[in-house]
């Protein structure tokens, strides 16, 4: 069996959760990890794998059938997946939903000017759970969704948070509010600001003689982070962060309310729900059942960006056709 060579840019949380995943899936194989730091500091768990300067990524274009980039959403996404997506197959999971469409024409002019294929957004939230607000509201259509994340780590909102200048260390949990939940599922159809669905709770480690008001300040007011929630943000010892705030977990439902029936009287609810012990190690998990979407379109000569909406789910699996036919319906 010939194996998919996964390349990695960016080795923390994400990268070495895709890395993980890579080791649970026997048609894949590890090619390259590229870093923005020196690449004699990189050990990868994989015994052998080369570690590379990502300004050096263009050199080694040839390594690997996929290249999934796992930099943050704030900063690294909007700019890095346009410019591999000219030397790679390429799969990212910007998680800013504001911002999408702009990404999605930036890294699709990019692909198709260098014939590659690239998928953006592709996680758990953008990802599985857009495809599952796209069947709700297809099958209900006189009803309405609703998306709580947390109680979790959010990595593209910790991310922001440690770009703040005076940050040393920071974490960001998204907490949904209990009452908003019992609301929709109680069959009520409200209409809520996101500040009345989640609020964001930050913990910062500051460095030696930071402004905390001015990092708190900074945070609170981060446009498509934090502006429209209610955040709290604790100043906490490194000790502190490094005991109690080490672990990544997070979950989440995407629930529709909707009414079905001669007059339309039948009240029906769809919901679909995760709960996640590591949210980077999960995401990886997506990414890398991807890779092989990728991998197929790209086989068939298809160029340009896609989705989660236009990728077959047959496709995500190792499994031929015949197969899935006779275990999965």
């Amino acid at each position: 069996m010939e194996k998919i060579k996964v390349a990695i840019a960016g080795y923390g949380n994400l990268g070495r959760g895709v890395e993980l995943a890579v080791r649970q899936n026997e048609d894949m194989e590890l090619a390259a990890v590229f870093t923005r730091r020196s690449p004699e500091s990189v050990k990868p768990l994989t015994e052998g794998v080369p570690v590379y300067s990502i300004s050096d990524a263009q050199e080694h274009k040839d390594d690997a059938d996929v290249l999934i980039l796992c930099g943050g959403s704030a900063n690294d996404l909007p700019v890095q997946t346009p410019e591999l997506a000219r030397y790679f197959n390429v799969i990212d999971s910007f998680d800013t939903h504001a911002k999408i469409p702009e990404h999605f024409a930036n890294v699709d002019k990019a692909s198709k000017e260098s014939g590659h294929t690239a998928f953006i957004s592709l996680g758990w939230d953008p990802g599985l759970f857009s495809l599952n607000r796209l069947y709700a509201e297809s099958i209900l259509p006189n009803g309405k969704s609703y998306t709580f994340w947390g109680r979790g780590v959010s990595q593209g909102h910790s991310d922001a948070v440690r770009r703040v200048k005076g940050v040393k260390r920071g974490i960001q949990y998204t907490c949904p509010i209990d009452d908003a939940i019992e609301q929709v599922r109680n069959g009520s159809r409200p209409d809520f600001t996101a500040r009345q669905m989640h609020k964001r709770e930050c913990f910062i480690v500051a460095e030696e003689g930071a402004d905390k008001a001015a990092i708190e300040n900074e945070i609170k007011s981060m446009k498509n982070y934090f502006d429209q929630y209610d955040t709290s943000v604790s100043f906490i010892t490194e000790e502190e962060f490094e005991r109690d705030h080490t672990a990544m977990p997070h979950g989440g439902f995407v629930i529709r309310s909707g009414l079905t029936g001669e007059n339309e009287q039948t009240a029906q609810r769809i919901e679909y729900s995760l709960s996640l012990g590591s949210n980077p190690e999960f995401t990886g998990s997506v990414l890398i059942c991807f890779a092989r979407a990728v991998k197929r379109f790209a086989d068939q000569g298809q160029t340009g960006c896609k989705t989660i909406f236009d990728i077959p789910p047959a496709y995500l699996s190792p499994r031929s056709a015949e197969q899935l036919r006779a275990a999965l319906i």
